[in-house]
């Protein structure tokens, strides 16, 4: 295929060249033909005026000429150049100064030239400053006027550059032809423009209108293809095992709800009803529960694992940490402490005997609910009638890992899934295609309102001096950095540096540890045990603790250069404090002076709602950065934007269903995958 040829095969791209190519990850035509312009930049040079049509109100015009002179003038102890360029209508000066009148020397008398500049009276001649000039052709016409792209650059790589690249390889197009991506009904129906002319007009637009035209069809190829390749995993995974049907809410159900130290909220109550008919269905559930930080996910948890037992099921909970698994299973104990409920916790730390003969009763039905790690995804772990999955903070969990804990089932198991990450809508529609999604916003009754503050460097002193009060008044403090070592190109105070420093300072003689995701689990696990039992005072860490840590009298986080965070991470490390009854804090503090950082960190103080800063986040970040769309085995999107895009991403999933359930549109699919430039979505349809 022609689009697979190496860059360094067009016409003035040499090795050092093709370097410069390849670190804007373009190795191949087909990587430049998808390198698009920047979103929205594009530079109209499609107008050429004659030199009397310019006006002289000192704005940015483009006009072209010969030129007839070049002189070397000196005027306020200062040289400068003068260009005089001519056409049939009039004469023009352009004025050089500085480093740019080295580059008169390029413009022999006889050039033709194209010039973009600002343009006011002159003595004798219209005077124009600022100039970009150059040398104009018919052989470069294409690529210097017209509406103009704007890429993304490297820095040895011009935008001339990219556009000669590219305008050889849309030549190269035009001449071998393009196959199609997008079945020919939907290109007929929504009126696209074909493939080619899509390509040309992102790249060189005829005009804005067809520039429009091409952008609509090129992003709705990318989610077109997104979906598709969703629907076809979601079939190649379809459990073909009967579902369980539970009865309605009975006298377990009931009892947990009674018992609870507070009343459900509306919130929750909603939640429940939605799981509670999931699984009154004799289809399997599926279904995503968003629950903001503290929102009371784990009570919800309870009542769909009350309802599975006093139906005769057996019901299991699988957390990411040893901690997190810990601390689900002494809430569940507590819920169930009025009923005859057993309940296991299975981890790495289990002692053999103990293991041995929990194994040996979930496999006869004598064990209700198993609450662990990844323990329980090990062979021998055997359940008698699984019909409840549950997993909390999913996403460190793989597609595999989930897909094995769903196996140890004779029937199809409902499944829940549990994340206080909060994905906003467009994401959760990508990602959890065929998910549904019950989003619970709100705290508990009795929770209190984390009060954030944003400071520059110059007051961490005073920082961490409210820190030490803190402590002596009893409680207890995390410190977040967002390095493990220092590092040359992050310009971060690593968690090694900051331990080091306080306590040889303000921490002197008070109870410390260092926390980060390099040590080994049993190690980390000690850690946490002994600052959950007010052991240790002050946890210098990373984001490990980012997740389902509930310390009640941990009163203080402060994250050190806060700008290296995402909004929506920063307000999951702040949601480890303020989990008891006592007034909680969350400083940020950061060394820049940047007027966007400093506003981008006031949106924390004046957002307590996950859901709103994760979309803020979405808008500042970017999709792969929020939520790693890579380590769902999706692809880069180049030009669709799940955010602003939702619109077409709806309309994608349905007529991707559509497409695939008919049997030719089927196979145009497939084929239009094989015609990608690259491999994008071959990996997502072949997953």
């Amino acid at each position: 295929m022609w689009w697979r040829e190496s860059i360094a095969t067009l016409k003035g791209i040499g090795p050092k060249k093709a370097l410069g190519f390849n670190k804007l990850n373009i190795a191949t035509i087909g990587d430049l033909l998808n390198y698009y312009p920047r979103l929205d930049s594009y530079l109209d040079q499609s107008k050429v005026k004659t030199i009397r049509e310019l006006s002289l109100d000192g704005s940015k015009q483009l006009f072209s000429g010969e030129v007839v002179r070049v002189n070397d003038r000196m005027g306020r102890g200062k040289r400068y150049s003068i260009i005089t360029v001519r056409d049939d209508t009039g004469f023009a000066d352009i004025y050089l100064f500085g480093a740019q009148r080295f580059t008169a020397k390029r413009f022999k008398n006889g050039t033709n030239v194209l010039v973009t500049g600002r343009v006011k009276p002159g003595r004798t001649a219209k005077l124009v400053s600022e100039a970009l000039i150059q040398v104009y052709t018919p052989e470069n016409e294409a690529t210097v006027t017209g509406i103009l792209p704007v890429y993304n650059l490297t820095e040895s790589i011009t935008q001339q550059n990219l556009r000669n690249a590219v305008h050889q390889v849309l030549d190269m197009a035009q001449a071998e032809g393009v196959p199609e991506t997008i079945p020919a009904e939907i290109l007929k129906s929504n009126k696209f423009l074909n493939r080619l002319t899509a390509l040309s007009n992102i790249h060189f637009p005829e005009s804005f209108a067809k520039l429009k035209e091409a952008k609509r069809r090129l992003v709705y190829e990318e989610l077109f293809l997104l979906q598709c390749g969703l629907l076809l995993n979601k079939e190649r995974n379809f459990d073909a095992r009967p579902g369980i049907k539970h009865a309605q809410d009975g006298e377990l159900v009931k009892e947990v709800i009674t018992d609870l130290p507070f009343k459900l909220t509306e919130a929750q109550s909603k939640a429940w009803n939605d799981i509670s008919v999931d699984m009154e269905s004799h289809l399997p559930m599926h279904r995503l529960l968003q629950g903001d930080v503290g929102s009371g996910k784990t009570v919800i948890a309870a009542l769909a694992l009350a309802k599975t037992v006093e139906n005769g099921f057996q019901g299991c909970l699988m957390a990411p940490t040893g901690i997190l698994a810990q601390q689900h299973f002494e809430t569940l104990t507590s819920f169930f402490s009025g009923s005859l409920t057993r309940i296991e916790l299975l981890t790495s730390n289990t002692k053999t005997a103990q293991r041995k003969k929990m194994l040996q009763d979930l496999a006869t039905g004598n064990l209700d609910i198993l609450i662990g790690t990844h323990a329980l995804l090990q062979e021998d772990v055997e359940f008698a009638n699984l019909a409840l999955v549950i997993t909390d903070e999913q996403h460190r969990f793989g597609v595999n890992q989930r897909a094995k804990l769903v196996g140890k089932s004779d029937s199809a198991p409902d499944v829940l899934i549990m994340t206080a990450t909060p994905i906003p809508r467009t994401l959760a529609l990508t990602v959890y295609g065929d998910v549904d999604v019950t989003i619970m916003k709100g705290l508990p009754p009795g929770r209190k309102t984390i009060e954030t503050l944003c400071y520059t460097g110059d007051r961490r002193g005073a920082v961490y001096e409210g820190m030490v009060r803190q402590i002596n008044e009893g409680r207890q403090v995390y410190v977040v950095c967002a390095a493990i070592e220092e590092s040359e190109a992050m310009d971060v105070r690593s968690v090694y540096e900051v331990y080091e420093e306080l306590t040889n300072s303000y921490l002197k003689g008070i109870p410390c540890a260092l926390l980060h995701g390099k040590m080994k689990a049993a190690e980390k696990d000690e850690i946490m045990e002994r600052f959950v039992k007010n052991e240790i005072k002050a946890l210098i860490t990373t984001t490990v603790i980012e997740v389902g840590v509930n310390v009640p009298n941990a009163t203080l986080m402060i994250i050190e250069n806060a700008d290296r965070f995402g909004l929506a991470q920063m307000h999951q490390l702040r949601g480890r404090v303020g989990r008891g009854d006592k007034k909680s804090y969350c400083v940020l503090l950061t060394d820049s002076q940047v007027p966007d950082t400093l506003a981008r960190l006031q949106v924390l103080h004046d957002c307590n709602d996950g859901f709103i800063l994760s979309e803020r986040d979405l808008e500042l970040r970017g999709a792969g950065q929020l939520f790693g769309l890579r380590q769902h085995g999706l692809p880069d999107l180049y030009i669709a934007d799940i955010l602003r895009d939702t619109d077409v991403l709806v309309q994608t999933r349905k007529d991707a269903t559509i497409a695939l359930a008919d049997k030719e549109m089927r196979k145009e699919v497939e084929i239009s995958v094989q015609n990608q430039f690259d491999e994008r979505f071959a990996q997502i349809f072949n997953s």
